[in-house]
């Protein structure tokens, strides 16, 4: 695929939202990070460090910086990416100097202050990038690498490498300095896993009950989403039992409640975290979509009895 027919793909809001979460990031790292003398990590910390020690410009060292790093995503990650990565790079490396008036604007004595709104603006800069699929460059291409074949936290690779640069931020300048520049990245590295799954958090949820079919009908015909039987069987008594699996949003497990509770008072329900979600009607459920098996239907005064409970709860 050639580069330009790559461009005309491009989807505007998605670089929006990168721009804006580059902004917020390199907001928070001169508002926060630089005027209270604490680091970053990555390649952004390398570039604070030469500027506290020589003056030079933290974006325009930021972009050089990336070039090997770019020249790695290009191999292992791709074209497509690489190109995301290099657009990100360029408006963090321009953001980080086109924000640089606001060091000093908001002094804070308390260095854990600092270190901690600034952790939480950099996470929320750093999450939505992640959200949107770009990268600012630096150790987020490791951190995408790392997720892409290892499928570990984003954040937490990231974490990681920074603490090699705590170590020698801790033997340039002050132990305390890297000490609150530890607490600034773990908190940044936590609030980006937050964001990244906090717009599409997911629970798996295991049903065992005598009444499983119904419950399995109720769970397609009125919220919409696909289910699955897993075949049981009691320890104690020996007998088969059908489990419903369901994996659904965080807004959805109240009507799944209903639904179970409606059918089945006595049904015992499992509720899981699911980190990480693939497959067909994970981006959003429609029900219209929906293959009903040809053989399914619902009991009617059952079908009307989870229709007035989901109504009484005002969740239709």
């Amino acid at each position: 695929m050639r580069l330009t027919s790559i461009l005309v793909k491009w989807n505007p809001l998605k670089y929006l939202g990168i721009m804006a979460g580059c902004l917020v990031a390199a907001s928070s790292i001169n508002l926060f990070v630089v005027p209270s003398s604490l680091l970053t990590g990555g390649v952004t910390g390398i570039a604070i460090i030469f500027y506290f020690l020589a003056g030079l410009p933290i974006g325009v060292q930021t972009l050089a910086y990336n070039v090997p790093l770019l020249i790695a995503s290009y191999k292992l990650l791709g074209k497509k990416y690489t190109i995301d990565v290099v657009i990100g790079t360029i408006m963090f490396s321009f953001a980080l100097d086109a924000t640089k008036f606001l060091s000093g604007m908001l002094p804070l004595e308390d260095l854990m202050l600092a270190s901690i709104y600034g952790g939480i603006f950099n996470g929320i800069g750093y999450g939505i990038v992640f959200r949107m699929n770009g990268s600012t460059g630096g150790f987020d291409i490791l951190g995408a690498i790392f997720k892409k074949y290892y499928s570990m936290d984003i954040g937490s690779v990231i974490f990681g490498f920074n603490c090699l640069i705590v170590a020698v931020a801790g033997a340039l300048f002050s132990i305390s300095s890297a000490m609150f520049t530890l607490i600034c990245m773990y908190v940044t590295s936590q609030m980006t896993n937050k964001i990244i799954d906090g717009f599409n958090q997911r629970k798996a949820i295991l049903i065992i009950s005598d009444k499983a079919k119904d419950i399995a009908d109720g769970i397609i015909a009125d919220i919409g989403r696909g289910v699955t039987f897993l075949n049981g069987e009691g320890a104690y008594t020996g007998d088969p039992k059908k489990i419903v699996m369901v994996v659904v949003s965080m807004t959805q497990i109240a009507k799944i409640k209903i639904v179970v509770n409606t059918v089945d008072r006595n049904a015992f329900m499992m509720i899981l975290s699911a980190s990480e979600v693939q497959g067909r009607g994970f981006t959003r459920p429609n029900r219209q979509n929906v293959k009903f098996r040809t053989d399914q239907k619902i009991d009617p005064e059952m079908e009307q009895k989870i229709q007035d409970a989901l109504a009484k709860r005002g969740d239709d």
